[in-house]
């Protein structure tokens, strides 16, 4: 079986900042060097697409000092990235900083047409919210079936989900993707997200192909 679309929820990299002795601001700087790594292999290894969850809706209420943290690293990636991943994000961006949201749409429209691999970005996101919103559109059109619907979902530019990977011990979904998590195949690992490395993704690839996906039938 070949994984055409991974979704990876990065959690720990305020831990990993912590058990390292640094501020939670560069565990993010280092958390998104991991991101490079398994961007890169994910790649190599055929993958058409990755998401991954980099701010949540429910993030808004950590301290400023982190959320600004956050934003400053992003910022700075959407500014400086000069590679041939084709950049895109999903979220709402209405109550982000404008220089902020001016480097989404920056780096969205200077990657638009580069052919490597899609490396889409969920940020100030959340799967409910998503999924209202691409209901309402849908309703509005008076065309609410499944294939309207889905057309509206942030994911909609994207092959289907086919694996998403926890990392930092916990497990569960926190929201996001649900409806693309349908049938996707879960993997959660203890490892803190900036101790990924692309052996990692390797093993999780294998593991995939080992695993039997029957889509509920």
């Amino acid at each position: 079986m070949s994984v055409k679309h991974i979704g990876f929820i990065m959690d720990g990299n305020g831990r990993w900042a912590q058990a390292h002795g640094l501020s939670r601001a560069e565990g993010y700087a280092y958390g998104l060097m991991a991101l490079r790594k398994v961007a890169k292999r994910c790649e190599e290894r055929g993958v058409e697409a990755v998401s991954v969850y980099a701010f949540s809706t429910e993030n808004i209420e950590r301290p400023s000092e982190e959320i600004n943290a956050i934003f400053e690293v992003v910022k700075k990636f959407n500014l400086t990235y000069d590679g041939k991943f084709k950049i895109c994000y999903m979220g709402d961006f209405s109550t982000l900083p404008d220089k902020l949201a001016d480097s989404i749409e920056s780096v969205e429209e200077r990657t638009a047409d580069n052919e490597g691999m899609t490396l889409n970005i969920a940020f100030n996101y959340g799967g409910r919210a998503d999924i209202l919103h691409a209901a309402k559109i849908a309703y509005d059109h008076g065309e609410f079936v499944e294939d309207t619907f889905e057309k509206h979902l942030g994911s909609s530019r994207l092959p289907d989900l086919d694996m998403i990977v926890r990392t930092g011990g916990e497990m569960r979904l926190s929201n996001f993707m649900l409806y693309e998590a349908a049938y996707a195949e879960l993997f959660f690992l203890e490892k803190l997200w900036p101790d990924m490395q692309e052996s990692d993704v390797d093993e999780l690839l294998d593991a995939f192909e080992k695993r039997t996906r029957k889509f509920g039938k």
